[in-house]
């Protein structure tokens, strides 16, 4: 695993106020390989957030819980940093603001918030931004091998599966190591051909159209590439065994994920629910549910850690082939 202190130092301090810095270099070590989030807000404290707990940070990088006592990030923290996130182009980053957050190198997404710029009662650009929110990408190898027996029949053939769990319970963590073994292949299973549409540059971190961490050596990436037009793409171009992308929603997304699953070609993906009852009333993933789309539900919670399976379910026969009531539960140990 990579040592998390040494990412955070090498990916995200680059990009923050010297004075900043300093004071995060200072916290404990222990502390910082917890580190979920960190967020900067202009003229409020500067917090670290951990799975179950939030600090403010003082001086000689000791916590705190009384935020009124932490560091005050200011309006030129945050100005600095986006600056420095961005190279100072904002243009070169538009559609990524667009969207509300920029990727950075090591996969670390940083969601922004600040004045909305309408064009058309649409979204064109965020402004005068006020808020950061930085949260840490980890690479967690061999997370996804209790699960790959439930997502690979006797055949080899991959189960199409749908992941499902709120925001922080390790959805992309999971598909990266799963798109790692798919490719590579693990234990009895031989491998096959991955296609990954990686929309928010997550999954693989891609630096120049390149994956900078460990994604296996059977695997084709579309980095920055809206999952309507990428998995298209993948199916027309790299004849890929299955598809892998994050966060699933729109409805141009559902369409080409349908159209996949028709040309045969398993697809592995993920959508924001506390459960399958959850995503079953989304406008758009309600059809992929009701009509049976997928062979298999898995759903994540952060209970009692990130990355807990809570629940494997074969949709065809609709049977619990696992559940964390009835096991100690497999889980991704961060």
């Amino acid at each position: 695993m990579i040592n998390i202190p040494e990412k955070i130092e090498r990916d995200i301090y680059p990009y923050l106020p010297l004075t900043m810095t300093h004071l995060l270099q200072q916290v404990d070590g222990a502390v910082m390989r917890n580190i979920i989030e960190i967020r900067l807000r202009a003229n409020r404290p500067l917090q670290l957030v951990m799975p179950d707990c939030k600090f403010a940070v003082q001086e000689h990088g000791k916590l705190s819980s009384d935020f009124q006592k932490g560091y005050i990030c200011s309006e030129a923290d945050v100005t600095h940093t986006i600056q420095a996130m961005s190279k100072n182009s904002f243009y070169a980053l538009e559609q990524e603001l667009r969207m509300g957050y920029i990727t950075l190198d090591g996969g670390h997404r940083v969601g922004i918030a600040g004045q909305a710029i309408l064009n058309d009662g649409k979204l064109k650009a965020i402004k005068n931004i006020s808020s950061m929110n930085i949260r840490i990408s980890r690479e967690v190898k061999n997370c996804a091998e209790p699960i790959l027996p439930y997502l690979i029949d006797q055949n080899d053939r991959v189960f199409s599966t749908l992941i499902v769990a709120p925001p922080r319970c390790g959805k992309t963590t999971l598909l990266r190591d799963i798109v790692r073994s798919l490719g590579n292949g693990k234990m009895n299973f031989s491998g096959v051909q991955v296609g990954v549409v990686d929309e928010r540059s997550e999954i693989t971190a891609c630096k120049n159209g390149i994956p900078t961490l460990d994604i296996g050596d059977c695997v084709d990436v579309l980095d920055g590439c809206p999952k309507s037009t990428g998995i298209l793409m993948l199916i027309r171009s790299m004849a890929p065994d299955v598809i892998v992308t994050d966060e699933l929603g729109r409805k141009e997304d559902v369409i080409a994920l349908s159209e996949a699953l028709h040309a045969g070609v398993s697809v592995i993906t993920s959508v924001h629910g506390n459960c399958i009852e959850d995503v079953r009333n989304r406008p758009y993933v309600k059809q992929l549910i009701e009509e049976k789309y997928f062979d298999r539900y898995l759903v994540l919670t952060d209970q009692p850690q990130i990355g807990t399976v809570r629940e494997i379910i074969s949709v065809k026969d609709e049977t619990v082939l696992f559940s964390r009531k009835n096991d100690k539960g497999a889980s991704l140990c961060y």
